[in-house]
């Protein structure tokens, strides 16, 4: 009785761990130039596709940011609350998530997108590639 209670355990705090290895929650954004916590990104799931917003500017340069860069409906938009995740769905047999894109408020460019949960849960490979060229930056899970 004892092992099986032990294992009962064991496999719940496993499915706990699997549980989290997902994009969903809120994120602190690293700045990749400078090291420095830039903003909170809200990832959220609806119908199996991800998007993810901007929640709070962490030390802002500017008092009201705005996507002066954006070639889109975005141009000119507060970056507060921005949504800069969209379209992003879990890769079948894959660690990631992927199809989707992401813009990057500070040059007004969009990127595909991969995002793959790391350490549990507790990061998340942010991946924005445009052609044959990509770049990288580590989230960090707030919640």
């Amino acid at each position: 009785m004892k092992r099986l209670l032990a294992m009962a355990l064991l496999l719940g705090s496993a499915a706990g761990a699997w549980a989290q290895a997902t994009p969903v929650g809120l994120w602190k954004t690293i700045d990749d130039e400078t090291g420095k916590p830039k903003s909170l990104v809200r990832i959220t799931e609806a119908g199996g596709t991800l998007s993810g917003r901007i929640e709070r500017l962490i030390d802002p340069d500017k008092p009201d940011p705005r996507c002066d860069k954006c070639t889109d409906a975005r141009k000119g938009q507060p970056v507060l609350g921005m949504t800069i995740i969209e379209g992003a769905k879990k890769e079948a047999d894959e660690p990631y998530w992927a199809g989707g894109t992401i813009l990057d408020p500070n040059n007004g460019k969009t990127y595909r997108l991969r995002l793959t949960p790391e350490d549990g849960g507790k990061a998340l490979q942010v991946r924005g590639y445009i052609g044959p060229f990509y770049r990288n930056q580590t989230w960090l899970r707030v919640e």
